[in-house]
């Protein structure tokens, strides 16, 4: 992910309820050096993911844990809603399996996010784990979803 992508990425606002998965500006985001604003976690764990056109769709963090990629991910407000989430997302989870062929494959979602959910189903995500946690918003209930592109739920 280059600078100006993430700058762009920043400046990006939803609509609510998904209001919480923006980031602040870019101006702070850099200056505190947090999440793609330190130019090393971009590097390491940051993409862009473009369109046919060459243009910014969206994002995602390839997140490393023990033996898991955790995939965090964003598409640009202006193209949500318009059915190309699923196979955003496929491309987010082949992409995070080729460079980890050796992880798991999750990403956590919060349960009223049914939109997203569905999209992450059909993408090949089934849901393991329920569980509680804090957000910017004050504490939320989150499914941890991991990729198995062979769940009977996958829509492909």
């Amino acid at each position: 992910m280059t600078e100006e992508d993430a700058e762009q990425i920043c400046a990006w606002t939803y609509e609510p309820p998904y209001h919480l998965y923006g980031f602040l500006p870019w101006n702070q985001t850099k200056a505190l050096g947090i999440e793609m604003g330190d130019p090393d976690i971009r590097r390491d764990q940051y993409v862009s993911v473009t369109n046919t056109a060459g243009e910014l769709a969206g994002f995602a963090q390839l997140f490393p844990l023990v033996g898991v990629t955790r995939l965090g991910l964003g598409m640009r407000p202006d193209m949500l809603g318009q059915g190309q989430g699923a196979s955003f997302v496929q491309v987010i989870a082949d992409e995070a399996l080729r460079r980890h062929p050796e992880d798991e494959i999750d990403l956590e979602v919060l349960t009223w996010n049914e939109r997203a959910i569905r999209a992450y189903k059909k993408a090949g995500f089934r849901i393991t784990d329920t569980y509680e946690r804090p957000t910017p918003t004050g504490h939320g209930q989150f499914y941890c979803m991991v990729f198995d592109p062979l769940a009977e739920e996958a829509e492909r």
